[in-house]
């Protein structure tokens, strides 16, 4: 028999998990939920006291009470914050249990709290102690229903507005989420702050990732992060975890029950889809060849940033190509060295503009700001080359880079004659909790005057980038930008190594040159 053990989030408890514990009892399961101390379980008491470590406790005592034995199959399932004491109590009871769930949870590494899993960065800077990270008052009283006094010991639960702080709402009726406030206890800070501390015995024991689209990456992208080198990813592939992927927001329990319920019991049996492993064998799809057949050129390497220049004296005109990500900072080759980001260098150069490819720091989500810093910079240094015309240059970004293309549309400045994006992301993901104004193209489009924006749309785009760009478009329409989309009706994130279609290499030819036409203008 299947033993779960269910384990909410943070400021919830076992009631969340009413309608799928349900369900999953008609179906044959035993089921159990965790009451944590202070969220559901025993009063906190002494609420300081109160830390990662005693929900640990809570669940050892589930599991020690179930009992494991012949026919007996422990499965942990933890939600949210839920998998932090998930993955302690299962790193000291491995033997005993046959499976780990994750529940649209992350991947908490030992030494690391829980609170670097809060979704909100701003958030995670104040119960820190790092300020109110950098927001006006505005900002200050949007975190206030959720970020409270530390010295109370405890962190408030959310009102009604701010869940989306926690993780996306999508999903959810009116009823669920009224239910989900009024049911909210109080998160003990201690829970939040206090390391996890794992010896790697959990790391043995089957798991399975359950992604909620609508709040987060689904298996496309995880499965990019793989191909891309990431090294917790590659790890996940060479363990053979399982994942599956329901289309709805951050709390299943609520908003899809009999869903969640099935994928629950699918998961428990081993199912899911597995991770294809990087290896000496296939070549990953972002260092297959580009789709174009394009001559070999000089590069001058200076710094982060390669500079390939076209034949003739000069002063150029010059396009930057800056790519996407997050790319962790071990990859090998660097994206510079990408077969997309010098195919098109080599291309443009042979058109007669010098071309550059260069590397920043967006290793996570939250390195936008110096990504930024560093693009900006390779800029400048490129502008002042005596051989490019400083006053004709052209940015042109890929994927996860797109979110940097806001500060550009925000305050073009005169030299910047054309803006380009290749299956951008334009506005935040769900989940990735990037607070304030900034990093948002679909909100800077309106201020971007008469600058010239080509954007190359995948039509096999996936999904949750799709909204951002056509987010981005139905804005761009609003404010009468100038803005000249190259369709890749049968093209994939990353078409230009994945896709080398006839179809494909037209739309490549179509956007440089719109972008050339533009910059000579």
């Amino acid at each position: 028999m299947t033993v779960f053990i269910l384990v909410a989030g943070a400021f919830t408890g076992p009631h969340v998990w009413r309608d799928t514990a349900a369900r999953l009892a008609g179906k044959g399961a035993e089921v159990h939920t965790a009451a944590l101390t202070g969220l559901g379980g025993r009063p906190a008491g002494d609420v300081a006291a109160v830390d990662l470590e005693t929900h640990i406790a809570d669940v050892l005592a589930v599991i020690d009470r179930v009992g494991a034995g012949p026919g007996r199959e422990i499965v942990l399932v933890g939600h949210d914050y839920g998998i932090h004491p998930v993955l302690g109590a299962a790193d000291r009871r491995a033997g005993a249990i046959a499976r780990i769930i994750h529940l649209d949870a992350g991947m908490p590494q030992d030494g690391v709290p829980a609170l670097a899993s809060v979704p909100d960065e701003r958030l995670r800077e104040r119960l820190s102690g790092g300020g109110d990270g950098g927001g006006g008052e505005g900002e200050r009283d949007r975190l206030s229903a959720s970020a409270g006094e530390e010295r109370a010991g405890e962190l408030p639960p959310p009102d009604r507005d701010a869940w989306p702080l926690w993780g996306s709402t999508a999903g959810l009726s009116d009823e669920a989420l009224d239910g989900l406030t009024a049911r909210a206890a109080p998160q003990p800070l201690g829970t939040l702050l206090q390391p996890l501390r794992l010896t790697g015995a959990a790391a043995q024991v089957p798991a399975t990732g359950v992604l909620c689209t609508g709040n987060g990456p689904g298996i496309e992208l995880v499965q990019l992060g793989v191909d891309a080198g990431d090294p917790a990813l590659v790890a996940l592939a060479g363990r053979g975890v399982t994942f599956f992927e329901l289309p709805t927001g951050h709390w299943p329990m609520l908003s899809c029950p009999a869903e969640l319920a099935g994928v629950l019991l699918a998961a428990a049996g081993g199912g899911g889809h597995r991770l294809s492993s990087a290896d000496a064998a296939r070549t990953p799809p972002h260092l297959r060849p580009f789709l174009l057949d394009v001559p070999e050129r000089p590069r001058e390497r200076t710094g982060n940033t390669d500079l390939y220049l076209p034949d003739g004296p000069g002063p150029h005109p010059a396009v930057v190509f800056v790519h996407g990500g997050p790319v962790p900072a071990g990859v090998r080759p660097t994206p510079r060295d990408w077969p997309t980001l010098t195919g098109y260098a080599r291309y443009v150069a042979g058109l007669g503009a010098a071309a550059v490819t260069l590397d920043h720091r967006l290793h996570a989500v939250s390195d936008y700001g110096r990504a930024a810093e560093d693009v900006a910079a390779a800029v400048e240094r490129v502008r002042a080359d005596l051989r490019v015309d400083g006053d004709r240059v052209a940015l042109w970004f890929f994927s996860g880079g797109g979110p940097l293309t806001a500060d550009w549309l925000a305050a073009p400045p005169a030299w910047l004659r054309c803006l380009a994006a290749n299956y951008p992301i334009l506005a935040p993901l769900p989940g990735w909790g990037l607070s304030g104004a900034r990093f948002r193209p679909v909100e800077a489009v309106a201020r971007a005057g008469k600058l010239p924006v080509v954007l190359v749309r995948a039509g096999r785009e996936i999904a949750g980038i799709a909204v951002t760009v056509e987010e981005f478009l139905t804005e761009a329409a609003r404010c009468g930008a100038d803005v000249e989309v190259v369709d890749v009706p049968e093209g994939r994130h990353g078409f230009e190594t994945l896709d080398p279609t006839d179809d494909a290499r037209e739309a490549v030819r179509r956007a440089v040159a719109a972008v050339l036409a533009r910059l000579t203008a």
